[in-house]
């Protein structure tokens, strides 16, 4: 596994390391014409990084480490404003749009607490797909099965590999229905889907006003929830594991189990073996509202009216350059009227009374992140039909707890060798922290039955 943050901060602390050689050699994984850098990043900080490293090894030396990311290399998503770039969001659509006036609040936060940003990441054209294929900059091939060339997961396709090929100690993405917990699900990765408003999101270019979040991709859960903290302006404290003992987990028996293949079905069984052992009162429950998420969403759902409102002006004037997977979508959302668009708000606000109601009496939902391994590449791309069922079967399970406004995070539950598989816990709104508690607690228990 890749190493965590909190080990390479106690590396910089005792002076085993330094920031300028972490710095080095994440930059040099990220130029190896052998590897994948030339498809994970748009936009490598070279000079920048190397100078900013120097920096914090000199306020480490003088005793000023500024948080627990002090030093250490990140990536961004190329969705945030960065002062004097061009913000492209995976898309040659904006090559001619004003650079940016001023940093977005996640990267000044960032910024501020010593995190390197060592480059922008590739991802989904305008981050809609859940599938991470960019015919404009290529697509990262997921560190499992190169050979085969499997698709990393989107949109923040990049933000992944930038942290399995050791190129970033970790990564910041956004998700709008699972963007950064399906590819850290398919590239064997912790990543976070916090509450959405307890992270800002100006300076960031939107899919979908009502569903975006930012969050973080990274080796563990504790990773993530210091990234988090770091995100949300909240203190810069751990939570402590949950107990597992008499913990109680709800499983829904709606929607999110159909369509699994076999080596999700058997990491989640084996999964959810594991957590009864370990004392925790798992529950199927039936959680019927998932089965309207369809009707509701019928024509055409939040992403699709809220990306057109932003993307109509772009599209007259380049239009031909976006990917054509990509603008289709986008422009469904012409059709929704504004009496169509009030019908959704009512509808979702009744569905997440409705699920919340139904999760009172459990510690959070655990479900598989995505019910598929990672699929070729090749066949994707060859195949409209083929692209688009795929894309809705791994954004499906994800996507209804951005719909709930809650908070999510998938940990690895495959075993080693294997393709990676996530496993989903889950909550409403505001369990940000619980969620977290017990996530690291699942996560301590997989890797103590993996070691025997």
């Amino acid at each position: 596994m890749t190493e965590t943050l909190t080990a390479l901060s106690a590396a910089l602390t005792e002076r085993r390391t330094t920031s300028a050689a972490l710095t080095e050699a994440a930059l040099a994984r990220a130029s190896d014409k052998a590897g994948e850098g030339a498809r994970v990043f748009t936009r490598l900080y070279a000079d920048r990084a190397r100078l900013a490293a120097r920096a914090s090894d000199d306020l480490r030396k003088a005793g000023f480490p500024r948080s627990p990311i002090e030093g250490l290399p990140i990536s961004i998503k190329d969705l945030f404003d960065v002062a004097g770039e061009t913000t492209l969001a995976g898309s040659v659509a904006l090559d001619d749009a004003p650079p940016a006036e001023t940093d977005s609040p996640v990267v000044k936060r960032l910024l501020a607490a010593g995190a390197v940003l060592v480059g922008r990441t590739n991802m989904t054209e305008f981050a809609f797909s859940g599938l991470g294929i960019n015919p404009h900059y290529g697509t990262p091939l997921n560190p499992f099965d190169r050979a085969t060339g499997r698709i990393p997961g989107g949109s923040s396709s990049g933000a992944a590999v930038s942290v399995t090929d050791g190129m970033a100690a970790a990564a910041i993405g956004t998700d709008t229905g699972g963007s950064v917990r399906i590819p850290a699900a398919l590239c064997g990765l912790a990543g976070f889907k916090p509450t959405a408003r307890r992270v800002p999101r100006d300076g960031v270019v939107p899919l979908s006003t009502s569903l975006d979040s930012i969050g973080p991709l990274a080796p563990s859960v504790a990773c993530c929830a210091i990234l988090d903290a770091v995100l949300s302006g909240e203190a810069a404290n751990i939570p402590q594991p949950a107990a597992l003992d008499g913990l109680r987990l709800a499983v829904p028996q709606t929607l999110v189990l159909d369509g699994m293949d076999a080596a999700v079905a058997a990491a989640f069984q084996a999964a959810l073996s594991l957590l009864s052992r370990a004392g925790a009162r798992i529950t199927e429950i039936p959680l019927s509202e998932f089965g309207s998420i369809g009707t509701i969403n019928a024509k055409g759902g939040f992403a699709p009216a809220e990306a057109w409102h932003w993307h109509r002006a772009l599209i007259e004037r380049a239009g031909p350059r976006y990917d054509p997977r990509v603008l289709s979508r986008i422009q469904r959302g012409k059709d929704m009227s504004a009496a169509d668009y009030i019908d959704l708000l009512t509808a979702r606000a009744a569905w997440i009374e409705a699920v919340e109601a139904r999760l009172a009496p459990f510690d959070a939902l655990i479900m598989p992140t995505v019910p598929i391994i990672a699929p070729a590449i090749a066949a994707l791309q060859a195949d409209d039909a083929a692209y688009g069922a795929t894309n809705m079967l791994i954004l499906r399970n994800p996507s209804l707890i951005n719909f709930l406004d809650g908070c999510a995070l998938t940990v690895p539950c495959h075993e080693q060798g294997s393709a990676p598989v996530g496993l989903m816990i889950a909550g409403a709104g505001g369990q940000d922290r619980r969620i977290l508690a017990i996530g690291q607690a699942v996560e301590q228990a997989i890797a103590a039955a993996q070691r025997g």
